[in-house]
């Protein structure tokens, strides 16, 4: 059988501190998680417009300034505006096949969709339907 014992009068109080600091740990925690998810959702999505851009300039009726609109489009329409601001496209060698590269400079998402210094630099590729 366990006694409760009466609290010691030097512990009164302690259970209100040690909330305050472990709920401020777990919130920081929990806000970096979400961050790094996010992070994560804006480098697929511009890897995912990226190609979805070098497929549609890669057709043999299109060129590749179709491509880096399209593009544009899809990163305007999923993220921001300012994502989309860096996009080109060059026709490359890839094991002797052509290749329409696109490729997206944006801001890393570092408080939300905030931006900093530093960038993603993604590529999207396609083979060129008409070799």
């Amino acid at each position: 059988m366990y006694h409760l014992t009466p609290a010691k009068a030097g512990d009164r109080g302690s259970a209100v501190a040690d909330f305050v600091m472990v709920g401020a740990l777990l919130s920081v925690v929990f806000v970096a998680l979400l961050q790094v998810g996010l992070t994560l959702y804006v480098r697929n999505t511009l890897i995912s417009c990226a190609s979805e851009g070098a497929r549609l300039g890669a057709r043999a009726d299109a060129d590749p300034g179709e491509g880096v609109a399209r593009t544009r489009q899809l990163i305007d329409s999923t993220l921001s505006r300012r994502f989309g601001e860096q996009v080109t496209a060059r026709v490359v060698m890839a094991d002797g096949v052509r290749v329409l590269s696109v490729r997206v400079v944006a801001p890393l998402p570092v408080i939300g969709l905030l931006g900093a210094g530093q960038h993603f630099d993604v590529v999207g590729r396609a083979f060129l339907e008409r070799q």
